[in-house]
């Protein structure tokens, strides 16, 4: 039964009153007969994070309890303590309930025993059903709000804690969202922008590309739900920027997720990859598991690393890399958002990836008009040039990209300032230029 709860007039303790009733009634039912517990739920009270999600995701009663029952330790740590001795005031052991101790935390932790007790007492039939909802139909199991804890081997499964994601922890006594940091646990970490399309130079044929992907990312649930074409097309969307460094492959991702109010991580590869056998699935497996159920943008930048060419088996090593490589395959295609994978060079991806791509975006050096335009974006509005060099004679000069630019003014506007100049000089700008063809192990000859 779905629960309607009015977010602009209840509040938190309201709500805790409401989990409070429904325990005490089940072990009052339990214990002594009379009437179950009542699926209806209402109460009153304020506007709270907690409450205004529950609205969002518009929870059964089920779902309504279970959330409940794992947030409350976070904020009235005795809370199932005091119900418990108010019916066992003489103590006793109480197996029915499940719940086990934490290392730190005193207080009563539900496990899973804990939730299907209070949801379905002692009924064998109620209790069997309400495990198959946990299991199967739960959108907070489903979305992995809320995790059971695995048990040691031969251990009943539903012992485990029941434990609530940190972020919806973070959000329901915050009221602001937590945003996962890069770590063992999750190897990306959130790249933003405060620059605008128009700050993209890139030609007409990949510009309309890249729209593509913003029309996937404004229009898929259309597409798969209203459609109804969820069960012929794979989930998710993936594609390939190619190309070479600093020609905007890292901007567009992160303008996708501008403009579609999605987050964008960039995955940091070398916290995935291992030496060791095993270790590089169990490191993608993390953060595949993490995002699986939240609207964002994975981009595996210098992808190269991890989804190149398979090699010939000539030892175990290879033998795994290449498991590797299947086991990638497998959740990069099962995974339900975007997925972008940048490489200098197209060649240099495996065959096996290049297929399964809904697109392959050749991302070019900038011609003499492009460069032209990234100049004049990307140089100071407030200052001049020096009248002996202008954009146009630098953009024809230099075939450098959009990140080569960039790096040049900001060195020229620095010594610019330094110097207590009032134009850019003419010699920073060349200055700059060498700079960055020497940083690429490039020779230009520059008469300053």
């Amino acid at each position: 039964m779905e629960v309607t709860i009015e977010a602009d007039r209840k509040n938190e303790i309201g709500i805790f009153k409401v989990l409070e009733d429904f325990i005490k009634k089940r072990l009052v039912y339990e214990f002594h007969g009379g009437n179950p517990p009542s699926k209806e739920l209402s109460y009153d009270g304020n506007p709270s994070a907690l409450i205004s999600f529950m609205n969002q995701e518009k929870l059964v009663t089920e779902d309504v309890i279970l959330l409940l029952l794992v947030y409350i330790p976070h904020v009235l740590p005795n809370f199932l303590n005091d119900i418990i001795t108010d019916f066992f005031p003489e103590g006793g052991d109480f197996p029915e309930l499940g719940s086990v101790k934490g290392k730190n935390h005193r207080g009563i932790l539900p496990t899973g025993e804990t939730a299907i007790y209070i949801l379905a007492g002692n009924d064998i039939e109620a209790r069997t059903h309400m495990i198959r909802y946990i299991l199967h139909e739960s959108i907070l199991f489903q979305k992995k709000i809320i995790e059971l804890e695995k048990v040691p081997y031969g251990e009943p499964f539903l012992s485990g804690k029941l434990i609530l994601a940190e972020e919806y922890v973070h959000l329901f006594l915050t009221g602001k969202e937590l945003k996962p940091e890069l770590s063992q646990d999750f190897p990306a970490s959130l790249i933003t922008t405060g620059l605008c399309w128009d700050d993209l130079v890139l030609n007409p044929k990949t510009l309309t590309e890249v729209k593509e992907i913003e029309n996937w990312l404004a229009y898929k649930e259309v597409l798969l739900k209203d459609w109804g074409m969820q069960s012929k097309i794979k989930p998710g969307y993936r594609v390939l920027f190619c190309g070479a460094p600093g020609t905007g492959k890292t901007l567009t991702a992160s303008l996708l997720g501008k403009y579609t109010n999605k987050d964008v991580y960039r995955v940091d590869l070398s916290m995935v990859v291992s030496k060791y056998i095993g270790e590089t699935e169990k490191n993608l497996s993390k953060l595949f598991d993490k995002s699986i159920n939240q609207d964002w943008i994975l981009f595996f930048d210098e992808a190269d690393s991890i989804f190149g060419k398979r090699t010939n088996v000539r030892d175990a090593h290879d033998k795994y890399a290449n498991q590797e490589v299947s086991y990638l395959l497998q959740r990069i295609e099962a995974h339900p958002g975007l997925i972008i994978l940048a490489s200098n060079f197209k060649n240099n991806i495996d065959a096996a990836f290049t297929r399964r791509f809904h697109n392959i975006i050749e991302f070019e050096a900038p011609t003499f008009e492009e460069r032209i335009e990234l100049w004049k974006n990307n140089l100071p509005k407030n200052v001049g040039l020096e009248s002996s060099i202008s954009v146009e004679e630098l953009a024809k000069k230099f075939n450098i990209t959009g990140a080569n630019i960039v790096n040049v003014i900001q060195y020229a506007c620095l010594k610019t300032i330094a110097n207590k100049k009032e134009e850019i000089q003419r010699q920073y700008l060349l200055e700059g230029v060498k700079r960055e063809y020497t940083k690429e192990g490039k020779t230009v000859h520059i008469n300053f």
